[in-house]
């Protein structure tokens, strides 16, 4: 799916969202080298504490740009994430595509990555999708990430004329015991992550939602804490 990742000081970009697959990403593609250009998307989300984090985090872990684009996906709704009238889910992960999944946020991510990385003259885009650990979303599968490789050499100037264009999704197969063991071992600070759906404005996580559990259940699954602050009387911070 993606060329070995061993040229030094090539440019990449990375999708960044705050959350903890996110800077685990971010932080892969440093340690391979990567000048990394970081872009984050305010889509009308109501977690936007996220995008602090993700300010954070790109700061922390040395990116050589952070760039906040906005893209009003609210005023189409159709999510928990986008839509306040729309419950998130608290009662565990279930079987089909939750209420959360916001229809096509990675295509439009990914092809906004997709611009940028043309203008830098870029050949290499990192996005933190799983295909482990993960709420059932369509567009974190690895036959996702190979159709829109093939649509991103086809659909640009760098494709045709040539060049090889890469989407690298270094965390699809590992599980989030997995991330953040490799993360850890990267340097990253989880503390300063947000991956909550529903956090509060201090970046407190609800301790209930699907990302909350699935993000506990790695570091238990490691005997590690976890660093992110819990809303007292949900989880203990």
């Amino acid at each position: 799916m993606s060329t070995p990742l061993t040229s030094p000081r090539r440019r990449a970009v990375v999708l960044l969202s705050g959350g903890l697959d996110s800077a685990t990403t971010l932080a892969i593609a440093r340690d391979a080298g990567f000048d990394c250009y970081c872009l984050s998307l305010d889509y009308g989300q109501r977690h936007r504490i996220e995008l602090d984090a993700a300010a954070r985090v790109a700061k922390a872990l040395g990116a050589s740009e952070h760039r906040v684009l906005h893209v009003a996906l609210g005023e189409f709704g159709g999510s928990a994430l986008t839509d306040n009238a729309i419950a998130v889910p608290v009662d565990g992960v279930q079987p089909g595509i939750p209420v959360t999944y916001v229809p096509a946020r990675n295509t439009i991510m990914l092809s906004l990555a997709l611009a940028w990385a043309e203008v830098l003259e870029s050949r290499d885009i990192f996005v933190g999708v799983n295909a482990v650990d993960y709420s059932g979303y369509p567009d974190c599968r690895p036959e996702y990430i190979a159709a829109f490789e093939t649509m991103a050499r086809l659909a640009t100037r760098a494709g045709v004329e040539g060049e090889t264009l890469s989407i690298h999704a270094p965390l699809i197969d590992l599980s989030k015991a997995e991330i953040i063991r490799r993360g850890s071992a990267l340097g990253v600070d989880y503390g300063k992550t947000v991956s909550c759906y529903q956090a509060d404005e201090w970046g407190r996580a609800c301790g209930v939602c699907d990302s909350c559990r699935l993000r506990r259940e790695g570091f238990s699954a490691l005997g590690l804490s976890d660093p992110t602050p819990y809303v007292i009387g949900t989880q203990e911070a």
